[in-house]
Order: C-alpha cells, then structure tokens, then sequence
C-alpha cells in the first residue's frame, strides 16, 4: 500500500506507506535551465566518446518539466543522458602509465538506501528508449557485489515498443564473464489517461522493492548494495553502440556509425519527459546505516 508524500507546488509522491519517510534530495525542474549543480552528462561510453550521447536537447518547459529530447543532424541521431556521477570505466584514458582510466569525475549526488521515485511520460518513438536507473563507479570492480555495487535499473522501456513490456531490476558482476542479469522483472506497459508514471525502487538492507504507477512490480532480495551510488536519467539512441537485443550487449562493445533504421522513422519532436526525480530516506533504517 501506498501513501502521499506532500511536496509543496508540486506533485505529491507516492511512498510505500509501511515506513516513514524523509525527503533528502529532488529535482521538481522549475526554472528555465538544467541544474548543472545537480547534473552532469554521460557523454563517453566504454572509455570512449559516444557517437550519439550528447550534453543538447535539454529543455525545461517553464511548468517544472524537463524534457530530453531526440535530435536528428545530417541523418545522425542524438539524445541526452543526465546523470549526477559516473562510471570509472567511461572515462577516456588520460595518461602515458599502466592506468587504464581518466582523471576521476566528482560526483554531484551519490547515496545508499532509500526510496527513489520518478514521475515521467515515455517517448512515442521506436529506435531509442529512456531510463532511470542507479549505478556504482566501481561495478564489478571486486568479488562481492556488496562492496562494488550493482546496476539497479528502475526503469527501462527498450520493450515498450516491439513487446509492449517495462523492465526494471538488477544485474551485478560487472559486465564481464561474472556478469549476472537474471535479476529482472518485465510487466506490460499500462498506459495513463494523461500519460504520466510514476517508477520506484526502495532499496533497503533486505533488497530492492520494485514499483510502477504505486503497485509493487517484484522483490530483488540478494545481492544488496552497502556501497553508495548515483542517480541516471537517461535516453539512448539504439545501433550506436551495438546493443542489439535492446536488448543485449555484444561482445565486442563496438561503436557504431548507423543509426537503428526504426529512428528514420521517429516523427520529431519527440523526448522523454520528467517531471520530477526524488530521493527518501527510510528514517528507521537511517539508524542502521
């Protein structure tokens, strides 16, 4: 069961109403420009600069709504992808030694436990898909996910289009051969009257609680991240980096110069639309942590 969280001039939250909860960091939009205290962009992908991600098509609308949109430039497509850290292994090597990363990043919100929640409304197009989702700098990066952390990904509508499906839940191990992804729920996408969801995960000592529009979508109980992570709004354009089963990743992680054939047929304006992004503590097991 479920119950408001008031938010003054804005949207109330809905929060799982068995805790009691404390607001400790959001972002409602208001203003006319990104806030960059709170945001940065993921512009490199694998140690390498994306063919598609972009720091462009940002917009806030003046009613509290941010908008990340898809852009098309002389048949290449482009779209945003916020995030407030990064992952150590995006970072392009920037030295002569054995290092094989750059200059680490300092993160603008990182964070362990709590209730993390988005309002927002889907892009309309196939081709690129948005998500909202929790990542560690260092996944994979020891033997207990514990300590490392896991991808947690609240949402994802990669499936919205070809099966109608959301996914959210969790992989860990990385992205090599200790990689495990049998963490995940897919739910059929129920559209809204005005298009609006709302996605959440509670994320606790005892696992990862799942929500879609207030109702619980799965239980993810082991393996718990201790450590603390960032937060990414994203959008993706799909065939620049070769992530075909969009699902799936290849092998190989090649960079790729063709967009999916399913963007040249996007009708523009298209982009997904956030109308806030809100983070609570569980005040019960703060005394825990």
């Amino acid at each position: 069961m479920m119950k408001p969280y008031p938010v003054a001039g804005h949207e109330a939250s809905q929060v799982p109403a068995h805790k009691d909860w404390q607001l400790v960091w959001q972002d409602e939009f208001d203003g006319s420009a990104l806030d960059t205290d709170k945001w940065g962009f993921r512009l490199n992908y694998w140690g390498k600069p994306s063919p598609t991600f972009t720091s462009e098509g940002v917009v806030l609308d003046g009613q509290s709504h941010l908008q990340l949109h898809l852009l098309e430039k002389d048949g290449q497509f482009f779209s945003p992808h916020l995030q407030t850290g990064s992952n150590t292994f995006d970072l392009p090597k920037d030295t002569d030694g054995i290092w094989p990363f750059g200059k680490r990043q300092e993160p603008k919100f990182m964070h362990r436990f709590g209730f993390y929640e988005i309002r927002c409304r889907l892009p309309r197009s196939d081709g690129w898909h948005a998500a909202f989702w929790l990542q560690s700098p260092s996944i994979g990066a020891a033997p207990d996910p514990r300590f490392c952390g896991v991808e947690c990904d609240i949402m994802e509508n990669y499936k919205q289009h070809t099966e109608n499906l959301i996914g959210c839940g969790n992989g860990w191990g990385g992205y090599g051969k200790d990689s495990r992804w049998n963490g995940h729920f897919w739910f059929p996408h129920v559209e809204t009257p005005d298009g609006w969801h709302t996605y959440a995960v509670d994320w606790s000592h005892d696992g990862y609680t799942f929500y879609a529009d207030g109702q619980v979508i799965g239980v993810q109980e082991a393996p718990v991240s201790e450590v603390e992570q960032f937060i990414l709004v994203s959008t993706e354009c799909h065939g620049y980096h070769k992530n075909g089963n969009r699902g799936g990743l290849e092998k190989a992680y090649v960079m790729n110069n063709q967009p999916d054939e399913k963007l040249k047929k996007a009708n523009l304006p298209d982009y997904f639309e956030v109308d806030y992004v809100r983070v609570f503590d569980d005040l019960a097991q703060t005394d825990r942590t």
